[in-house]
């Protein structure tokens, strides 16, 4: 499934709840505790998309470990950091290739055959 369809806002809370098993006021209860954003219609009703309910089953998996609301919302918010920091060192990483290879490509242009050299260097005995 593409990203942006993940996030699609596109199941009213009574379908939410249903797919995932508990009872429409406890999304509200996630959401007024910072748990859960989903989208709002004009009308200001909430949509939720396959994003929102995969974020609902890791709460869910985290309480039924024994962690409080308290502690779940602490650890989606380390989760998000992991994968921040994550996706900054791939790029880090990708952007350290690239100048390597930029370097690698400078000497190789820099860089004069053997063959060619003016003079080749020996050591005297």
């Amino acid at each position: 499934m593409a990203d942006q369809d993940r996030h699609r806002a596109v199941f009213v809370i009574s379908v939410a709840a249903e797919l995932t098993g508990v009872h429409p006021q406890t999304l509200r209860i996630y959401e007024r505790k910072g748990l859960l954003d989903p989208a709002r219609t004009v009308g200001n009703s909430r949509r939720y998309s396959e994003h929102d309910l995969e974020r609902l089953r890791r709460i869910q998996e985290l309480t039924a470990d024994g962690l409080n609301l308290a502690g779940v919302k602490r650890v989606l918010a380390l989760e998000a950091e992991v994968d921040r920091l994550q996706a900054e060192l791939v790029r880090s990483r990708r952007e350290a290739e690239q100048a390597v290879e930029r370097t690698h490509q400078r000497y190789r242009r820099e860089l004069v055959p053997l063959s060619q050299a003016v003079e080749v260097f020996r050591r005297k005995r």
